[in-house]
């Protein structure tokens, strides 16, 4: 029996790369491999403008991305993505009515609005308010429109 030890030489070779390259991505502890370079998109505007829904005037706006990490014009970028992702970006989770306010009843009407992407799915939201004080008091200290 003749052995050609070179070429058993390079297919050990190639077999033990071959293995250490899928355990170093998961394969072989029993998971599948995971990319680690992409991320789902969050890439939102947010405003707050003076008006009825029909007609807004926006008085301030910011950006804000939260992936691959927190980012934008946003104050508290990494707050408010934390306040996104405790409702899964459901912006009407971050507005709760407020019985006990004390606010006025002018008529001031204050409208906020998000719109772009969360977690890869669109987004389009708005709220209106009476005024200010009963938008603050519906919003609390959440810092997602605290700009």
């Amino acid at each position: 029996m003749r052995y050609n030890l070179g070429r058993v030489c390079v297919i050990a070779t190639v077999s033990t790369l071959v293995l250490s390259g899928t355990a170093a991505m998961g394969v072989a502890q029993g998971r599948p491999a995971q990319p680690t370079g992409l991320y789902t998109p969050s890439a939102l505007v947010l405003s707050v403008g003076k008006g009825d829904a029909a007609s807004v005037t926006v008085q301030r706006a910011v950006t804000l991305s939260c992936a691959p990490r927190p980012q934008g014009t946003h104050p508290s970028p990494s707050a408010a993505c934390e306040e996104l992702r405790a409702v899964n970006g459901e912006f009407a989770r971050l507005t709760t009515p407020q019985s006990t306010a004390k606010c006025t009843r002018q008529w001031d009407p204050v409208v906020l609005n998000a719109t772009g992407v969360w977690q890869g799915r669109n987004v389009s939201w708005s709220a209106a308010f009476g005024n200010a004080c009963e938008m603050q008091a519906s919003l609390g200290e959440g810092p997602v429109f605290a700009f």
